[in-house]
C-alpha cells in the first residue's frame, strides 16, 4: 500500500515548551521591538519561522558525537573527521572550518574583494552581499528571467542568466572576484539550480578564467529537485549529485547551520593551495587556528555526523514534502506566493498580497507584522527592506520582488504545528484590505533588516 500521508521519519526524543500569548500581549510586544521581529523575544514567539539557520534539531547521534567530541587547540581528532568528510563531499582538498557561513565569506570576499571588483551571482543572499559589498566591491545579480516571477511555473527558477554573465564578464574583463552560484537560491525563492546550469556557468567560467564559487549551504536539498525534475541526473544518489556539481567548482562556501544540520559552523572549501594559504592567514587572525577556526570539537563532531545523514533519502523526501504541504494549502486558500515550492521554505508575495501597499511602504514588512499580531508566528521580510537601495535623491529603489519568507526548521515543527500557521493565513486573506504599510524610523548602513526600525503608517 501506498500512503499519501509524509510521516516524520523519526522519534521525539526531547521536547521544548512554547509560550502562547493572546494578541493583545503580541501587540505590545511587536510595538516594543519597534515592529522588527528580530527584535522580539523568542520566548514571546510561538511558531518560529524566521530562518532554518542553526534552528533545526540534532539527532541522537549527533548529540552522542557532542559527548565525544575531542577539544584539543590543534590537531583534534573531531577536527580529522570533520575534514575528511567535507573532503569525501567536496573532492576539495582544502578545508578552513569557520564559526558559521559568513564568517567564510568574510575570509573568501574580503581576500578577493576590494575596490573595483564585482562578484556575479544568480542572486547574492544578504550576509554575502554584505561581506562582498563591505570590502569595497559589488555583487551583481542575474537570475533568470522565470525567477523574477512570482506566478511562473518552471523546475529551475534559481538558475543563473548565462547569456547575461557572458556579457558582464566580457565588461567587467579583469575585474571579477568570482561568479557565486548559490543553491539553492535563497533570495530568489528557495528555487534550485539544475546540473546542466551549474555546468554551464562552469564551463563559462574556465573559458575566461574566472574563478567559480558554489554557496552550498543548502545542496543537499538542491539535489532533491535536480534528482526528480532533471531527467539525466534520476538514476544518481542524492549524494553523488551534490558531488557532481562540487566538482564543477574551485570552491564552496557552507553555513553548515541549514544542510549540515546543527545549530553552529560552517567551512570553506578550496582547490588552489595558494589560495587556501592566503585564507588560512585570514582564519588564523580572526576565527582561529586551522584545526578549529572558532569551532568546539564537539561542533565538528555534529557537522560531521549532520553532512552525512542529511543525503539520507528518507529524510530528504519528508523535508521537501514537509514544505510543499504548506506551500499547497496557502495556494489553495487564494494566497499568492513563489511557486513551484522551493526546499526549505514557502515564500509568499507580499506585492500581490497587499497590491494597495507601495514598495516604498514595504508590504513584506507589513505581513511579517501582521503573522505575528494574528498568530504568534515569526517571519522575515526579503524584498526591500532587506534589499532595496537608495537613489541619490533619497527615493527607495525597490527590490525585484516583495516576498515574505516562512522557513521551516529542520526536525522540529509537526503537522499540526503547520495547519496552525496555514489556520493564520486564513485570517490574513480576510484581513488583508485592512493593512497598511511601514515606514523605517532608524537603519544602519550594512544589513538594516537586522536591527532597524519601524512605525506604522
Amino acid at each position: 500500500m501506498k500512503h499519501r500521508t509524509i510521516i516524520e521519519p523519526f522519534r521525539i526524543k526531547s521536547v521544548e515548551p512554547i509560550g502562547l500569548s493572546t494578541e493583545a500581549e503580541r501587540v505590545q510586544q511587536l510595538k516594543e521591538a519597534h515592529y522588527n521581529p528580530f527584535l522580539l523575544r523568542s520566548s514571546d514567539v510561538i511558531i518560529d519561522l524566521m530562518t532554518d539557520s542553526g534552528t533545526g534539531a540534532m539527532s541522537a547521534h549527533q548529540w552522542a558525537g557532542v559527548m565525544e567530541g575531542d577539544e584539543a587547540y590543534a590537531g583534534s581528532r573531531s577536527w580529522e573527521r570533520m575534514e575528511q568528510t567535507i573532503q569525501a563531499l567536496t573532492g576539495m582538498k582544502h578545508v578552513l572550518p569557520t564559526h558559521q557561513g559568513r564568517a567564510a565569506e568574510r575570509i573568501i570576499y574580503g581576500h578577493l574583494g576590494g575596490q573595483g571588483k564585482v562578484f556575479i551571482s544568480n542572486t547574492l543572499f544578504d550576509t554575502t552581499r554584505a561581506n562582498i559589498e563591505f570590502s569595497g566591491a559589488t555583487g551583481i545579480d542575474i537570475p533568470v528571467a522565470e525567477g523574477q516571477d512570482p506566478a511562473t511555473d518552471h523546475p529551475f527558477k534559481g538558475n543563473m542568466d548565462t547569456q547575461a554573465l557572458r556579457k558582464l564578464l566580457q565588461q567587467h574583463q579583469g575585474h571579477v572576484g568570482a561568479v557565486v552560484l548559490t543553491v539553492t537560491n535563497n533570495s530568489g525563492g528557495g528555487q534550485p539550480v539544475s546540473m546542466a546550469n551549474a555546468e554551464e556557468v562552469s564551463a563559462i567560467c574556465r573559458e575566461t578564467g574566472v574563478l567559480f564559487l558554489l554557496d552550498c549551504c543548502r545542496i543537499a536539498e538542491n539535489s532533491w529537485f535536480v534528482k526528480h525534475r532533471e531527467a539525466a541526473m534520476q538514476d544518481l544518489s542524492y549524494r553523488e549529485i551534490a558531488r557532481r556539481m562540487f566538482a564543477l567548482a574551485d570552491g564552496a562556501v557552507m553555513s553548515a547551520k541549514k544542510d549540515g544540520m546543527v545549530n553552529m559552523g560552517g567551512f570553506l572549501a578550496l582547490r588552489d593551495g595558494k589560495l587556501a594559504e592566503a585564507c588560512t592567514n585570514l582564519l588564523i587572525i580572526t576565527e582561529g587556528f586551522t584545526t578549529y577556526g572558532g569551532l568546539s570539537g564537539r561542533d565538528m563532531e555534529a557537522i560531521a555526523t549532520g553532512l552525512q545523514e542529511v543525503f539520507d533519502p528518507h529524510y530528504l523526501n519528508y523535508r521537501i514534502r514537509s514544505t510543499t504541504f504548506l506551500g499547497e494549502k496557502l495556494k489553495a486558500m487564494g494566497v499568492p506566493l513563489m511557486w513551484p515550492i522551493g526546499g526549505h521554505a514557502v515564500y509568499i508575495d507580499a506585492k500581490a498580497l497587499y497590491p494597495h501597499i507601495p514598495s516604498h511602504q514595504y508590504p513584506g514588512q507589513a505581513l511579517v507584522c501582521e503573522l505575528y499580531r494574528l498568530g504568534g508566528i515569526r517571519t522575515v521580510e526579503i524584498g526591500s527592506v532587506m534589499f532595496g537601495t537608495y537613489a541619490e535623491d533619497g527615493s527607495l529603489r525597490p527590490a525585484r520582488m516583495e516576498l515574505v519568507r516562512l522557513a521551516i526548521p529542520r526536525r522540529v515543527y509537526t503537522q499540526s504545528h503547520i495547519e496552525y500557521v496555514a489556520e493564520t493565513f486564513g485570517e490574513i486573506m480576510r484581513s488583508r484590505d485592512q493593512v497598511r504599510g511601514y515606514k523605517i524610523i532608524k537603519e544602519p548602513k550594512f544589513l538594516r533588516h537586522f536591527t532597524a526600525h519601524f512605525e506604522a503608517l
